[in-house]
């Protein structure tokens, strides 16, 4: 079955997060938990701003989708590995595999370009609020989310479709707990070109999200700074902290588990990366924009009530 003279596989087989018989039950628990606090976590958000009409805002209709994108991405990638720990099965179908690391590179492209959004309307909101409503309005904020949720997609494309036509794997044995794209082109039986494509096309579609992610807060930074009051700094200030610092965590992760150097490269660590992503990410997103946010609290206390 591992021949090279193998043309195409049926199925591939993950191999999970751990091979340790004693943690997989262990591991199942862990998993099953993070996987209900990120669908609660994330629902509860999308659920309040639906409900509460001061939250009726471009910033929270932009948080709404961030859910929806952090409730995706993990149903994509855990519901798998939950599957695996309850049935003994690991083994996956070729084309359930290639969907699967379409949908979830697809949603991460899209999550990216999400923040992007976001940064832009606290850019409006800080730096020319006489004209936000009139650069934020509702038509403007529908275009950005239809964007947001398109081109990511178009993007991963070509290189999912190359995966699935290509005649020569190595191996049906994949060392990681879902189908993602890097463990999926190591078994590839020619890498060269298609590391480099991959790698080419990450940087290129991963620049122009950085660029317009951050290069916003230098003005906002600039005009926070030219506060004179140091409540109105520190109100302005409190508008974006939760977006940065989830800004931050999601970039710091992906540079870590896709543009390290090729010596640096470990399948233990990426697989870490990985769960940070997919599990610890969700969870944290939620509770960053909730803990921060006086609007989301108050919104929470209400339905409480």
């Amino acid at each position: 079955m591992n021949s090279l003279n193998q043309t195409m596989f049926s199925y591939f087989i993950l191999r999970g997060i751990s091979d340790d018989t004693e943690l997989q039950v262990p591991l199942f628990l862990l998993v099953l938990v993070i996987y209900l606090l990120t669908l609660g976590g994330n629902m509860i958000i999308v659920l309040l701003i639906c409900l509460h009409h001061h939250l009726h805002t471009p910033m929270y209709f932009f948080l709404a989708n961030l859910s929806i994108f952090d409730i995706s991405c993990s149903t994509t990638t855990l519901h798998r590995v939950l599957i695996s720990f309850l049935l003994g099965d690991k083994r996956i179908s070729f084309f359930c595999c290639m969907a699967q690391m379409y949908i979830f590179s697809g949603l991460t492209s899209n999550e990216l370009l999400l923040l992007s959004a976001m940064s832009y309307d606290r850019y409006v909101a800080i730096c020319n609020p006489l004209r936000y409503n009139m650069n934020m309005n509702p038509k403007i904020c529908l275009l950005l989310a239809a964007i947001c949720w398109s081109v990511g997609l178009v993007q991963v494309l070509p290189i999912s479709v190359v995966l699935s036509v290509s005649s020569c794997y190595k191996s049906n044995e994949i060392n990681h707990f879902f189908c993602d794209m890097m463990p999926l082109t190591k078994l590839l039986c020619d890498v060269s070109f298609i590391e480099l494509f991959i790698f080419i096309n990450a940087v290129f579609y991963a620049t122009f999200p950085f660029f317009f992610t951050f290069y916003p807060y230098i003005p906002i930074i600039t005009t926070i700074l030219r506060i004179r009051s140091s409540t109105g700094r520190r109100k302005s200030f409190y508008t974006c902290s939760s977006h940065l610092s989830v800004v931050i965590l999601l970039y710091s992760t992906l540079v870590c588990q896709y543009l390290k150097p090729t010596s640096m490269d470990n399948e233990d660590s990426n697989k870490l990366f990985s769960l940070f992503n997919t599990a610890a990410l969700p969870i944290l997103n939620p509770l960053i924009y909730s803990l921060n946010n006086k609007d989301v609290k108050s919104a929470l206390k209400k339905s409480l009530r």
